[in-house]
Order: C-alpha cells, then sequence, then structure tokens
C-alpha cells in the first residue's frame, strides 16, 4: 500500500481548475520530486494534500485513510507535514524556542496544566527541550540555538524551518522549494540535510525548480503543467524526455 494517494485531484479557482485530476503515489522511504514551470499548480497541490485548501473533486490517502477532508493540524499529527515557500520562523524568538515551539503540535498536557506548572508540564516541556536539541544537532544548527530566528542566514532559516517540521514527528514531510534563493553551497547543505533525513524513516516529497537538488536527490519526479501531470519517471527517464527538458528544464540541461 503507498503511504500516500492522490485520486483524480482537482480544484477549481472561479471555474478555472488549478490542478486538475492529478494521480500519484508516494511510496514509502522514497525522495518523490514534483517539477514544473511557474503556474504549474505545485504549490496548489502541497495545499490540497496537507489540507490548507479543500480540493473541488477526488480525494487524497493517507496510509489508507481518506483525509482530504480533515484540518491541517490533524493532517500533520497523523504525521503528514509540509514547511512552505515563504519561512515561518518566530524571527524574535531563539532558534530552540521555534523548535520547541513546534513540538507543541504533539503536547498532551493542556492549557491548566502549563497554566500552574504541573509537574507533568515540566516533564513535557523538558522532553520537548531535549529533542529540540537532538533535531538542532542532525541538522547542523545547535551552535546557532542561542540565536534569534531573525539573525540567521537565508540558508539556515530554511534549515530551521525543516526543523520545525521535524518537530511534529512526521512519518511523510512535504518540502515546498527548501533551495529558493540559496548559493551552492547552502543549496549542497540542505540537500544532505534532506539524505539524512530519509536515512532516519521519512519520506519526503518536496517541490523545487533548482534541478540539481531535484536530479541528485530525488527517486522519482513527477511533471505538472497547467495544473495537470504530464509524465513521471526517474531522474535518468525525466534527463531523457526531450517535451520535458525543452518545456521544464531548458538550459539546465545543456
Amino acid at each position: 500500500m503507498a503511504l500516500l494517494e492522490a485520486r483524480g485531484v482537482t480544484r477549481y479557482f472561479g471555474g478555472l481548475s488549478a490542478v486538475h485530476d492529478v494521480n500519484f503515489e508516494v511510496r514509502e522511504g522514497e525522495i518523490l520530486g514534483i517539477i514544473g514551470p511557474n503556474g504549474a499548480g505545485k504549490t496548489t497541490l502541497f495545499n490540497l494534500l496537507s489540507g490548507f485548501l479543500r480540493i473541488s473533486r477526488g480525494e487524497v490517502l493517507y496510509q489508507g485513510e481518506k483525509i482530504d477532508r480533515l484540518k491541517p493540524h490533524l493532517i500533520a499529527r497523523k504525521g503528514l507535514v509540509r514547511t512552505f515557500q515563504q519561512s515561518n520562523i518566530y524571527r524574535t524568538e531563539t532558534v530552540l524556542s521555534n523548535v520547541m515551539l513546534a513540538c507543541r503540535l504533539q503536547d498532551k498536557v493542556g492549557f491548566w496544566g502549563a497554566m500552574f506548572n504541573t509537574a507533568r508540564y515540566r516533564r513535557e516541556e523538558e522532553g520537548k527541550k531535549h529533542k529540540a536539541e537532538q533535531i538542532l544537532r542532525a541538522l547542523g544548527l545547535e551552535e546557532a540555538k542561542n540565536h534569534l530566528g531573525g539573525n540567521l542566514s537565508h540558508g539556515q532559516q530554511r534549515g530551521l524551518g525543516i526543523c520545525m517540521a521535524l518537530a511534529c514527528n512526521p512519518k511523510l514531510l512535504l518540502l515546498d522549494e527548501p533551495v529558493s534563493g540559496l548559493g551552492l553551497e547552502e543549496m549542497q547543505m540542505i540537500m544532505e540535510r534532506v539524505r539524512e533525513i530519509r536515512r532516519n524513516g521519512i519520506t519526503v516529497v518536496l517541490v523545487e525548480h533548482e534541478m540539481r537538488m531535484v536530479m541528485n536527490v530525488c527517486d522519482r519526479i513527477i511533471v505538472l503543467n497547467l495544473g495537470r501531470k504530464v509524465t513521471e519517471g526517474t531522474p535518468e527517464e525525466i534527463k531523457g524526455n526531450r517535451e520535458v527538458i525543452d518545456a521544464y528544464l531548458g538550459e539546465e540541461e545543456e
């Protein structure tokens, strides 16, 4: 059984389809890339998979369960977590605090436990701190844990956003343009972090324009154009598809 299935997923905006009859599956343990030109529907598709938009037609199944009518936080609690194109970090909080705040998605102690600083609340807070430090260490941000999020480099902020997503205990992680705007060195750092995430048992789906990222880390690639799936295949198959090269990769592959 596939970890995630999109069946005929369609979304209309004012009578126009931003995503139309898209079918694909995500296999457990893989890194799947989704590419296509601007306006192809990639981010809209992510929003539909993660519950930030309602589908107009079709269905999304996660671990065999229909999830397309659930709210985003409920989908995230099931293990399907996403990042965003624009950094969603707390700029005036420390790096460590950012990740600890993300851990609260899994909180078991409610408002009154926090209000009265119960023993259980203190234990959970200590557990969140330990977990956050482990995540930061794994993604190479431990030394910056006491820095304000807003003072990090662009690449570090991207890395922090991934750390915050990992704090939500994902089984499937959706990365929306994780290396957008990064230089080569920072891009290579994020590429290695994505590989490390997969080595730790987390399945990854990424939307990305940077073809060096996609071709070097993905096991399979799906190509979208005008909201429709054009083709899918391995990086080698996509590289050898003349139509895809001309339309989407252009001079990248020369």
